[in-house]
Order: C-alpha cells, then sequence, then structure tokens
C-alpha cells in the first residue's frame, strides 16, 4: 500500500502494509530487524502502541477522523509507550520520513 502526504504531496511509504487483525496488531513489527526506507506499517484501529522488544526506533504517526494527521513522533526509540486519544490508526515509518516528508500534525494522509 502507498501512504501520500496529500497536504505536502510527498510519499511516506511506497510499500506499506496492514496490520488490522488481532494477531497482526498485537505483533506489530516485533521481530523485525528494521524498516528500510518505504517501508511502513499501518495499525488499525489503533490508539496506542509501544516498542518493547524492538532494537530500533521508528518515526510514529497518529491518525484521527477524515485521515488528518493527529500527532506525530519523530524516533520512539525501543522500550517505549506513545498514545493518542481519538486516533483511528497508526502508521509507523523509518526513523527520517516525517522530516523527510514533513509531515505535521494537521496533514492529510491518502491511503492507496
Amino acid at each position: 500500500m502507498e501512504i501520500v502526504n496529500l497536504t505536502t504531496g510527498r510519499t511516506l511509504a511506497g510499500d506499506a502494509r496492514v496490520a488490522d487483525g488481532f494477531w497482526s496488531r498485537l505483533k506489530g513489527l516485533l521481530g523485525t530487524r528494521g524498516l528500510a526506507d518505504g517501508e511502513g506499517l499501518v495499525i488499525r484501529p489503533c490508539e496506542s502502541i509501544h516498542t518493547f522488544g524492538m532494537n530500533y526506533p521508528i518515526d510514529v504517526v497518529f491518525v484521527a477522523a477524515a485521515d488528518r494527521v493527529a500527532k506525530t513522533i519523530i524516533g520512539l526509540r525501543p522500550g517505549r509507550m506513545a498514545m493518542c486519544r481519538g486516533s483511528l490508526y497508526v502508521v509507523e515509518l523509518p526513523v527520517g520520513t516525517l522530516v523527510r516528508t514533513g509531515t505535521m500534525a494537521g496533514d492529510r494522509l491518502c491511503l492507496g
């Protein structure tokens, strides 16, 4: 799946997978060695995430109604938690993606 920031016109991920079942959401990125540029994970529904058991940081986008970015976290380190009430889904991305794409709260995303 491709994820595009409609506000900036930049692509956040060209190859994102979706975790929308109980087991896929529970597993998330656990057991992976990292995300390559252009990869991502969409977790839905989701208001909170954790990076316990992970060995690398990630950029995180919490997305609310109308695909509006509600909150971003640059470089969430392993062993941390993050949440955003009202978030409908979360996008986990390689570190540097949010800065490279200029993605921030209020932007609108398109998942295609």
